[in-house]
């Protein structure tokens, strides 16, 4: 049985399709919420499915803790759910090609630095795009620039809104992120 961490900073709404798509799995569990936001709803959500979770600081995520954490552990797959930090190279030599990112867009477009949920999904509709989507990527040391796994598209109408726009997106995040995942393991 592989262990899976996921580290988000938001809400949590992905985290908790994987954690519900896992909890009877015999390839996969998670094992583990970690955020860096104390006050981040993906805490919560991980409760309910009695998943341990842990908060750590920017400089403990720089520093290597939490990837000691993680090793301690014996994590086998570190999964990000919404999580805005970029991952410290310490961190990736630690898990190669063993950390999955969702990204709200088709990558290369409307990627890296400043580049997550609604400004995403605002940058679409004002590009007026045609079609949109997720890209479920590994992470590499630059942000959204690691090998592409994954990619589902949705068309997007001159009427939606940024809001309809993700909606759309998170369908498609929730429909395919647990699957992509377990095939990974």
């Amino acid at each position: 049985m592989k262990k899976i961490a996921i580290l988000a900073s938001g809400s949590g709404t992905n985290a908790e399709k994987i954690m519900e798509y896992f909890q009877n799995s015999s390839k996969g569990q998670v094992v583990l919420v970690a955020s860096n936001k104390k006050d981040a709803f993906v805490l919560e959500r991980a409760k309910k499915f009695q998943v341990p979770t842990i908060i750590f600081s920017k400089s403990e995520l720089e520093a290597g803790i939490l990837t000691d954490q993680l090793q301690d552990l014996g994590i086998d797959l570190v999964v990000l759910a919404g999580f805005l930090l970029k991952i410290p190279d310490n961190l990736i030599q630690a898990y190669p090609n063993q950390i999955v990112n969702i990204h709200p867009a088709l990558l290369p477009n409307y990627g890296g630095k400043s580049m997550y949920g609604a400004h995403v999904h605002q940058a679409v509709k004002d590009a007026g795009d045609a079609e949109t989507g997720i890209t479920i990527h590994l992470v590499n040391e630059h942000y959204d620039e690691g090998k592409i796994i994954f990619q589902a598209a949705v068309s997007v109408s001159p009427t939606d809104s940024p809001d309809d726009i993700a909606h759309k997106v998170h369908q498609l995040e929730h429909k395919y992120f647990p699957n992509v995942i377990e095939s990974l393991l």
